[in-house]
């Protein structure tokens, strides 16, 4: 997500995720969410100089951040794009199948919600696009003019598990029926007003903000895409660490290496090696919080989990 020397972002579970990482200080790791770089600049501390990064991030300004603060070291090469196409990208760099670790960071950074013109915010008004990756897709803004309520209730319900979903997107359409919705904080007053439960403490637009960002950036998705491919990209003995914010995103992790480790269904009893089971990764400990202190010091930290796998064949 981001750096942890910074002022604008405190990189969560920093020290925590690159321990679990760096199996070997000589391999080849990928950072599939450099954010700014926080992650990034602890990982190349413990690689050696033949140890080799590639981070990939979708926000083209986090991309330009890196090149600036990483101009000078050669073993990182930034990519800007998803890691849902983590494959093809190390079988171009013909590193298929050999990578040491994969570094996922899930969520949001900092500087992308605090910046208003990023329109991630509901508590800073500014135009309403989401994306992450500003160079392609529609903007929040065009897909609440352009979808009709049944598709609005449903990502609000499916991504945000916001119970009075249907309520919100009823009240989205008969809203920008008088006026077009381009606004964070119009967008916003909408989904308050149309919430009949407000909960101390917590604005009652924030789950479909959120459900909207992870629709808009296909958050899930490419996910579930990473997970599909991260075992042929991996070497026997390279690490999956990743670090989620939210419980949908949780939830895939914790099935996908469940579901690894039981491997082909059998009979139980039977007398049979994980090798000829078809597993070929397991998790390693068990899920990760940060500490009292950590989420003292960043709130934002209060909902992260941590898990790790390790590929076994």
């Amino acid at each position: 997500m981001g750096s942890a020397q910074s002022a604008e972002h405190t990189t969560v579970l920093l020290h925590e995720a690159i321990d679990a990482l760096v199996v070997d200080p000589n391999g080849f790791y990928v950072d599939g969410t450099f954010g700014r770089g926080g992650h990034c600049a602890e990982l190349l501390s413990r690689l050696s100089s033949s140890g080799r990064v590639l981070a990939i991030d979708k926000d083209p300004q986090a991309i330009a951040a890196g090149h600036e603060r990483f101009s000078e070291d050669s073993r990182l090469q930034l990519l800007h794009g998803t890691f849902a196409d983590l494959h093809s990208m190390v079988s171009e760099m013909n590193m298929a199948g050999e990578l040491s670790g994969v570094l996922l960071d899930l969520g949001v950074s900092s500087p992308q919600l605090d910046q208003a013109e990023r329109g991630f915010s509901f508590m800073r008004d500014g135009p309403l696009d989401m994306r992450m990756d500003t160079s392609k897709g529609l903007s929040a803004a065009q897909w609440i003019a352009s979808a009709d309520e049944e598709e609005i209730a449903r990502v609000i319900k499916t991504y945000g598990e916001e119970r009075f979903a249907r309520r919100m997107a009823r009240a989205v359409v008969a809203e920008r029926a008088k006026a077009p919705i381009v606004r964070t904080v119009q967008l916003a007053g909408v989904l308050a007003a149309a919430h009949p439960a407000w909960e101390r403490g917590r604005h009652p637009a924030t789950k479909a903000f959120q459900a909207i960002r992870i629709f808009i950036n296909r958050e899930l998705d490419d996910l579930e895409d990473l997970l599909g491919q991260v075992i042929d990209s991996l070497r026997v003995g390279g690490r999956l660490v990743v670090v989620s914010f939210h419980s949908l995103e949780d939830r895939r992790v914790k099935r996908f290496i469940r579901d690894q480790e039981q491997g082909i269904k059998l009979p139980k009893n039977l007398p049979i090696r994980d090798i000829d089971r078809g597993v070929r990764l397991v998790k390693v400990g068990k899920a990760i919080k940060p500490a009292a202190s950590e989420v003292g010091g960043n709130v934002r930290s209060r909902s992260a989990v941590m898990r790790i796998a390790v590929r076994v064949a």
